[in-house]
C-alpha cells in the first residue's frame, strides 16, 4: 500500500507540473486547469490513505460544505469581483496553512520540524491578514491607496525582530507555548503593515505575491507534516507566483523592493499642467469613423470589467471584421486588478486566443492603427509614462494607443484611474471621447452597424 500511495504522489505531481504548463497558454489554460484539479484530487485521496485511521465523517462534512462554497462562488461571483476573490483565496490558503502547522506540534518535535512548523504559521499569518487587507482594498471597502505613517519602516522593523526573537525562543524552548502567541500575533499584524503601503497601479503585484506566499506557506506546511506532495504543490505555486510577480514588476519598469517599500503615489510630485482641451464623440459620429477603418485595436481596462462589456466588445469585433476590418487586441500585464484579468474576461466572451496581443506586440503595429478603442483603461495607456518626468509612472511601459491616427476612449466621466493620476491622452489631438456607460456605447454602436 505505501508504494502505491508513493506512486499516486508522483502521478499527482506529475498532473500538477503538466496542468501549470498548460496554464501558460490561454488556448489550453481550462485543460491545465482541468488537469491539475485530476492531481489534487489523486493527491487527497493518497494523503488520506496514508494517514491510516481518519474520521471519515469529518471529511466528508469538509467536502461537502467547501465544495458547496466553491460552487456558490463560481456560479455568484461577478467577474468585476473576481481580483478580490483571488485575494480571499490566498488568504484563506494561508490561514488553512498556519492552521496545519499548529496542528504538526508534537512534544517529540524536533528542531527541523519545529522551524517548519514557525514558517508555515509565519508566512500563513502574513498572508491570510495581507490577502484581507488587499480584498478591502480591491473591493474599496478601504482605501485603495497607500497608506504611509511616519516612521513606518521602524514599526515593522521591530515587528520583524519580534517575530525572529519568538520564533528562536519557541525552537528552544518548545513547551512555552507563549512564545508561539507571539508568532501568530506578529506575523497577523506584520500582514497588515506589509500591505497597507501598497496600493493604486501595484496592487495586481500584490495579488501575485500574496498568491506566491499561500504556495510557500503550504509548503513549509508540508514539511511540518512530512507529506511530500504538499512540499511539490506548495513549491510549485510559490515558485510561480514569484515568477509572475517579477514579470509584471518588468512590465512596470520597477523593482519588487520598490512595489512593497515605496508606497505608489506616495511622494510630492509637481502639478502638471496638461494642455489641450476635450473632445466628446457621439456614438454615430463614431460609427462613421469605425466604418471607414481598416485596423482596428481594442485596448481593455478594469472600466471593461465594471461594465460587463467583454460580450458586446466581441459582437462589436466581428461586425468590424465583416466590414473588411484587422481587430487585434492590445493587453498590458498590468491591466485590470489582478494578473490576466483582461484575458480572463475576454476568453469568457470566446475571443478568439490570437488576436489577444502583449504590449510588445502591439505597441510596433500602432503607428498602423486607424482606430484604438481604449474601453476602461487610464494608467496602461497614459503617455505620461514617456513624457513626464514627474509622474509616479514615468518609466513606466505603456500601450502606445496616441500613436493610433484616431482614439477612442469610452469611459464615464474624467474620473482618474485606479492610480488616480491625470491623463494627458484625453487631451491629445486625435482623441475623442465617447462618455457614459461601455456596454450601452458599444452596444449603440453595433446597432450603428446593424
Amino acid at each position: 500500500m505505501d508504494m502505491l500511495i508513493q506512486f499516486a504522489y508522483v502521478v499527482s505531481a506529475a498532473l500538477f507540473i503538466f496542468g501549470l504548463k498548460k496554464l501558460g497558454s490561454p488556448a489550453t489554460a481550462r485543460r491545465g486547469n482541468t488537469i491539475s484539479a485530476v492531481g489534487m484530487l489523486v493527491a487527497i485521496v493518497a494523503a488520506l490513505l496514508d494517514q491510516g485511521i481518519v474520521d471519515y465523517q469529518w471529511i466528508a462534512i469538509g467536502f461537502v460544505a467547501g465544495g458547496a462554497i466553491g460552487a456558490a462562488a463560481a456560479r455568484l461571483v461577478q467577474m468585476t469581483s473576481m481580483p478580490e476573490m483571488v485575494a480571499l483565496f490566498n488568504g484563506f490558503g494561508g490561514l488553512a496553512s498556519l492552521l496545519v502547522g499548529w496542528a504538526a506540534l508534537s512534544p517529540d518535535a524536533g528542531t527541523f520540524t519545529l522551524i517548519t512548523i514557525v514558517l508555515s504559521i509565519l508566512i500563513g499569518g502574513l498572508t491570510f491578514t495581507g490577502s484581507l487587507i488587499a480584498y478591502g482594498k480591491l473591493s474599496e471597502n478601504i482605501g485603495s491607496g497607500a497608506v504611509l505613517f511616519s516612521g513606518q519602516q521602524v514599526v515593522n522593523s521591530l515587528i520583524v525582530l519580534g517575530i525572529l526573537g519568538s520564533a528562536v525562543m519557541f525552537c528552544l524552548q518548545p513547551g512555552d507555548m507563549h512564545w508561539l502567541y507571539v508568532v501568530v500575533g506578529l506575523s497577523l499584524v506584520f500582514g497588515v503593515m506589509a500591505v497597507i503601503p501598497i496600493g493604486g497601479a501595484d496592487m495586481p503585484v500584490v495579488i501575485s505575491l500574496l498568491n506566491s506566499y499561500s504556495g510557500l506557506a503550504a509548503c513549509a506546511a508540508g514539511f511540518a507534516v512530512d507529506n511530500n506532495i504538499l512540499i511539490v504543490a506548495g513549491s510549485l505555486v510559490g515558485a510561480s507566483g514569484i515568477i509572475l510577480t517579477q514579470i509584471m514588476c518588468k512590465a512596470m519598469n520597477r523593482s519588487l523592493a520598490n512595489v512593497l517599500f515605496s508606497g505608489f503615489g506616495s511622494g510630492k510630485v509637481e502639478a502638471t499642467e496638461v494642455e489641450g482641451e476635450i473632445k466628446p464623440i457621439s456614438v454615430e459620429d463614431a460609427y462613421y469613423v469605425l466604418e471607414a477603418a481598416t485596423n482596428v485595436a481594442i485596448i481593455p481596462g478594469y472600466g471593461m470589467a465594471v461594465a460587463q462589456a467583454q460580450h458586446v466588445v466581441k459582437e462589436l469585433c466581428e461586425l468590424l471584421e465583416e466590414n473588411g476590418a484587422e481587430v487585434n487586441f492590445g493587453i498590458h500585464p498590468v491591466a485590470g486588478r489582478m494578473p490576466g484579468h483582461m484575458n480572463v474576461l475576454l476568453a469568457e466572451a470566446d475571443v478568439p486566443y490570437d488576436q489577444l496581443l502583449e504590449m510588445d506586440d502591439i505597441n510596433p503595429r500602432m503607428e498602423n492603427v486607424d482606430v484604438a478603442i481604449v474601453i476602461g483603461a487610464n494608467d496602461v495607456v497614459n503617455p505620461a509614462a514617456r513624457e513626464v518626468e514627474s509622474s509616479p509612472i514615468y518609466g513606466m511601459p505603456v500601450i502606445n494607443v496616441d500613436m493610433a491616427r484616431t482614439v477612442f476612449v469610452l469611459k464615464r466621466s474624467m474620473a482618474s484611474g485606479f492610480a488616480g493620476i491625470e491623463n494627458p491622452l484625453f487631451y491629445k489631438d486625435n482623441t475623442r471621447m465617447l462618455f457614459g456607460d461601455a456596454k450601452e456605447s458599444i452596444g449603440g454602436l453595433i446597432r450603428e452597424f446593424s
